[in-house]
């Protein structure tokens, strides 16, 4: 194998799992350390660079940074890094002085459609730049599918308000109950350039018998948003929830509130096809909904102009040892009773009030054709982000695309290419503080994973408001944060040091060090001191060492970053270095295109 190439950021960067997991690149490990020495605010504003809410997110993030936890490799369950998260928001003094501010105006006028998050995301990227942002939403009130679809008792509407007016509040042109009913209309306003961000408003239909003959058969996010808006307060008190994702998970729950007695989602396949996280199906069953797997809808059972059930048909699946479905039949038919049913088998996009001859093109879905770079449309000009862009996805997601679509926006607004980006860049800085002290926790925590405190199952139901979640106090998140192995803290080797006297390998706790000849990667992991089995980890490979030519190789997979090899050393060939991604923002392209003077 080739020397390993580590002044590419990629491969620092994906070592920290957590942060290479994360869409929006947060830097997870960083702040946790923060949050243990009480740096709260230090904490959020760092957590705000790149995902804009972390009052929110700490709450409701799809959590993409915790499956890939390294400490999840090594024992069952990840560092609980959402929730810490929210515990830097829920501790954090008064950052107001420390937010964004709206620059002096540049001239540009830049158009937001519709008031979510990923529009704000480019609300907050751009207004200190100059930038004027209108931002037209339809509704009497921002937030998008944040406010409409997320239940209070999951998303308090201080915490969602509180966060959203940090931007709103920079200046942004906020136009509310303005919905566009046509783009060719905006297009001849003289904006600069077009944001869409709109989500995905349509709930998908289920066109079976019975469907239309009933006023008790609702699409989960038309009702989720008629419950958040209060035009819908009861409920009946059988509910049938069809679907098994996140939405289906909001909707079986909020039902629960309105007083319903039995509440059952109903899923086509097994368990392990749901798309609902884990924690949205554990909380949901906390409250005592069941979950029906192998069912089929085939009938919404109507009786005398009323709805009275559902037909299914029990499916049995035939599933591989990878875990894929080679064969599907029906083993039989079950009636089941209900009141009221719920539509929660995903969303799609909508786009009515875009006319199909101006340029902007469609794909076989009807949907817009995006750059998955720019989030330019084919129409110069007309960008899209969030779920408006790609297809229902989750906040993070979107917050990634407003920053991405913001740099594209800056750049059309100067007739730069859009493709010609700033890269990745990054920063190692030596951690070490003495001859065995180091700027981090390194000793191994063996507690396990807190359980997050609850509201009471009895006081939860009595107002639909109640936040569940009670959160990590101080001390509690004092313990999760210590199960951080600060995988950013970089173990880097210095192959001309090294005398290969073999005491990190006798040191190592974990057998992740081998010294050995070199090889092709296939056969070199099957000789490591611990053989190689995770392809989708690297390993790393050094130069030819000086005494025998034979080469450092490190398992990226089993290393706990515990600093017992520098530690070790005699030479110093190993340091732990504490590894900074440079993410480009727009604030940085715009710096890039400025003499140096400008800059300073």
């Amino acid at each position: 194998m080739r020397p390993t190439d580590t002044s590419n950021p990629d491969y620092f960067h994906k070592v920290v799992d957590c942060q290479w997991g994360c869409p929006a690149h947060t830097d997870v490990p960083e702040y946790i350390r923060m949050i243990a020495q009480a740096r709260f605010s230090d904490a959020y504003m760092l957590n705000r660079v790149s995902n804009v809410f972390p009052a929110i997110l700490g709450r409701v993030c799809d959590r993409p940074c915790e499956p890939v936890c390294r400490r999840g490799r090594i024992e069952d369950k990840p560092v609980a890094i959402c929730r810490l998260k929210r515990v830097a928001a829920d501790n954090r003094g008064d950052i107001t002085d420390r937010l964004p501010r709206a620059g002096p105006k540049n001239g540009k006028r830049i158009a937001c459609i519709g008031a979510g998050c990923a529009s704000l995301t480019v609300a907050n990227d751009l207004l200190p730049l100059g930038y004027e942002i209108v931002m037209f939403e339809k509704l009497d009130c921002t937030g998008g599918l944040m406010r409409s679809n997320i239940p209070a008792f999951r998303l308090p509407v201080a915490v969602l308000d509180e966060e959203i007016n940090y931007i709103v509040d920079m200046g942004v042109d906020l136009r509310l109950n303005s919905p566009i009913d046509g783009m060719e209309k905006l297009l001849k306003e003289n904006f600069d350039a077009i944001f869409v961000g709109t989500g995905a408003p349509r709930g998908k239909e289920l066109n079976l018998p019975g469907r239309h003959d009933s006023e008790h058969i609702y699409i989960g996010i038309d009702w989720l948003e008629s419950v958040a808006f209060e035009h819908t307060d009861k409920i009946g008190k059988k509910v049938l929830i069809i679907g098994v994702g996140n939405t289906a998970m909001d909707c079986c729950r909020t039902s629960l509130r309105l007083g319903a007695d039995e509440v059952r989602v109903m899923a086509r396949k097994p368990r392990g096809f749901f798309k609902a996280s884990a924690w949205e199906l554990d909380d949901a069953e906390e409250e005592n909904v069941e979950i029906v797997v192998n069912h089929s809808p085939t009938e919404f059972v109507i009786e005398n102009g009323k709805l009275v059930g559902m037909n299914f048909d029990l499916m049995e699946y035939d599933i591989d040892d990878k875990g894929r479905i080679q064969d599907t039949k029906t083993v039989g038919e079950q009636f089941l009773p209900c009141d009221d049913v719920i539509l929660a088998i995903g969303q799609e996009n909508a786009f009515p009030w875009i006319e199909r001859d101006i340029g902007l093109e469609f794909d076989q879905w009807d949907v817009p054709i995006v750059d998955k770079t720019t989030y330019q449309s084919t129409l110069e000009g007309v960008f899209f982000g969030g779920d408006a862009a790609f297809g229902p996805e989750n906040i993070i997601w979107a917050v990634e695309h407003g920053h991405q679509a913001s740099i594209s926006i800056h750049k059309h607004c100067h007739d730069e290419s859009l493709t010609d980006r700033l890269p990745f860049a990054m920063n190692l800085s030596s951690a070490k503080m003495g001859i065995h002290e180091w700027s981090y926790s390194n000793d191994y925590d063996v507690k396990e994973r807190r359980l997050m405190p609850h509201v009471s199952l009895k006081e939860r139901f009595e107002k639909l408001n109640i936040e569940v979640e009670l959160g990590f106090s101080a001390e509690q998140a004092a313990t999760e944060v210590e199960r951080c192995l600060n995988c950013d803290i970089q173990t880097v080797f210095t192959d001309n040091l090294c005398i290969e006297c073999d005491a990190c390998i006798d040191v190592c706790p974990v057998d992740c060090l081998t010294i050995t000849e070199n090889g092709p990667e296939e056969e070199l992991r099957t000789r490591l001191t611990a053989p190689a089995t995770n392809l989708d980890q690297d390993l790393f490979v050094s130069g030819k060492l000086p005494q025998t030519g034979r080469v450092m190789v490190k398992d990226e997979d089993l290393c706990v970053h515990c600093s017992l090899c520098a530690e070790r050393c005699p030479t110093a060939a190993w340091d732990m270095q504490k590894f900074t991604l440079e993410i480009p923002y727009v604030e940085d392209e715009a710096a890039d295109g400025l003499p140096a003077k400008e800059v300073a």
